[in-house]
């Protein structure tokens, strides 16, 4: 396994302030056991990062996403599977959840990124509104969505986040069915020389529902950590049966939402959850958090931080 992989385990064993959290992750059976008899988070952190270490699938190799998809990653690349991602992400502050599918993290000294996959069993989503939605009113959406979120921000005296612009405007490829978008995002208060951080959101649409790869990097690295995510959309392949084209409108479900939503109205629903997440790190850890769209990171430089004696 590559040094950078190798890294962020020595990183995170000695200090909780480490790689990303992510919104609401899976925690489950003999997993959800062992992290509830974790009662220090430093022990629990060192508990994680050593399943996830056990766990972690080397590439190049080709990994089964449920009954959905394969999901290529390279050769410089590691996937962590669940219960071991739920366990780590669980370490790090964040609530159940069974959309999780796994983490991708690089081996390489000079990469310093996290994609979070996930499955949302939505149904067939129909992107018909994506041939004439307007970008201005979803950047509205998730501005407003922030405000809402910053009113329980402030309840729990959590610094207030600010919409900074589009990191890369939301595009739809209706041949693959896939959707990029990224928003830049900073608490109030932060130093004006932090890059900060961002997620670089990418979307599969599927028969079922839709699964979504969400890169985790600094600010400042995004245009060059950014194709590593590309690649991955492009390398993952929904199964016969299971493609967008294969949708039946006499039996199949139909999502409640278009794609718009997605970027908008989803996004902005989800936005409270951070403040329960970063209550968690402020009181343990200093470290400087932003969100974008429902999901926190830290910044990206714990990957590579060396641990505290």
């Amino acid at each position: 396994m590559g040094k950078g992989f190798q890294g962020a385990l020595r990183a995170c064993a000695g200090t909780l302030a480490c790689a990303a959290v992510l919104g609401a992750t899976s925690l489950t059976g003999a997993t959800a056991a062992h992290a509830q008899q974790a009662s220090d988070p430093q022990q629990e952190m060192k508990q994680a990062w050593a399943a996830a270490k056990a766990a972690a699938k080397v590439g190049p190799t080709s990994i089964e996403l449920r009954d959905q998809a394969t999901l290529k990653i390279g050769k410089d690349e590691v996937f962590i599977p669940q219960p071991a991602a739920g366990q780590l992400m669980h370490a790090m502050g964040n609530s159940n959840n069974p959309d999780m599918l796994g983490l991708v993290m690089p081996t390489s000294d000079d990469d310093e990124w996290m994609v979070v996959a996930k499955y949302e069993a939505s149904g067939y989503i129909k992107d018909d509104d994506a041939r004439d939605w307007n970008v201005d009113d979803l950047y509205k959406s998730l501005k407003e969505g922030t405000a809402a979120a910053n009113e329980e921000r402030e309840k729990r005296g959590i610094p207030a986040l600010e919409i900074q612009g589009w990191v890369e405007r939301p595009h739809y490829d209706a041949a693959t069915h896939r959707l990029i978008w990224s928003m830049a995002a900073r608490s109030k208060g932060q130093p004006a020389d932090d890059p900060g951080a961002v997620n670089y959101n990418t979307y599969a649409l599927g028969r079922d529902g839709y699964i979504s790869l969400n890169l985790i990097t600094g600010r400042n690295r995004v245009d060059a950590d950014k194709p590593a995510v590309q690649k991955l959309l492009a390398d993952l392949d929904f199964k016969d049966g299971k493609r967008y084209t294969d949708f039946n409108a006499k039996t199949d479900k139909v999502a409640e939402y278009g794609l718009a939503a997605l970027v908008g109205g989803i996004a902005a629903k989800k936005l409270g959850l951070f403040a329960v997440i970063a209550a968690f790190l402020a009181k343990f850890a200093k470290v400087a958090i932003l969100a974008v769209a429902g999901f926190g990171a830290a910044l990206a430089k714990f990957f590579k931080r060396k641990p505290s004696a």
